[in-house]
């Protein structure tokens, strides 16, 4: 089984071909994406990075982009009458593993 694991918006993900991830919300052009973040390899024999694998890539076709459920924030102080609620949405990209090149 092939796998790699990529870094992208701070965080680091094992994927595999035909997978779905839903990720930070990312700058793209046109409905594919590639990530050159590639920490490690795996197809039978393994290719671990310092820090990066070079060469490798791994490209993913964006599926949809949108907001994940409200986060509702609230402050309080008490026996001041202070407080402040606030909502939030955090943006995202889901995207489709398509290929792992190293």
């Amino acid at each position: 089984m092939t796998f790699a694991i990529i870094k992208t918006g701070g965080k680091q993900y094992k994927v595999a071909e035909g997978d779905i991830l839903v990720i930070e919300k990312l700058e793209h052009e046109g409905d594919s994406v590639a990530f050159n973040d590639v920490l490690l390899v795996a197809n039978g024999e393994v290719k671990v990075g310092k820090p990066t694998v070079p060469g490798a890539k791994v490209t993913a076709k964006v599926l949809e982009e949108g907001k994940g459920k409200k986060k509702m924030v609230f402050r309080y102080k008490s026996k001041t009458r202070q407080h402040k609620k606030k909502g939030h949405r955090q943006p995202y990209t889901k995207v489709q593993i398509t290929k792992i090149s190293a």
